[in-house]
């Protein structure tokens, strides 16, 4: 009789997709808007993120250190305006 080893696979609910999507909007400086656990909402651009926070980079506003367990939801198109200009933007082609 053979025994097979199952290989336990990621826990419910980690699809290993959030650290790639923070990184395209880190990346892109898409402009964000953040609703924390206790209503309110913040926007800029995630310039930094790691396991536990997010770096929210703001225009004419301090910047936040936002620990993720805080976070309801992030939503892209935050205040119009924020978006950075990357490398691509400037050199075209």
């Amino acid at each position: 009789m053979a025994t097979t080893k199952r290989h336990k696979g990621r826990p419910a609910g980690e699809t290993g997709q959030e650290a790639l999507y923070l990184k395209s909007l880190s990346d892109r400086q898409v402009p964000v808007a953040i609703k924390l656990r206790d209503g309110e909402v913040v926007s800029g651009w995630i310039e930094y993120f790691d396991d536990m926070m997010l770096r929210l980079t703001r225009e004419g506003k301090p910047n936040l250190f936002i620990y993720k367990a805080q976070i309801r939801t992030i939503t892209e198109g935050g205040a119009s305006g924020l978006r950075r200009t990357s490398n691509r933007d400037e050199n075209p082609g």
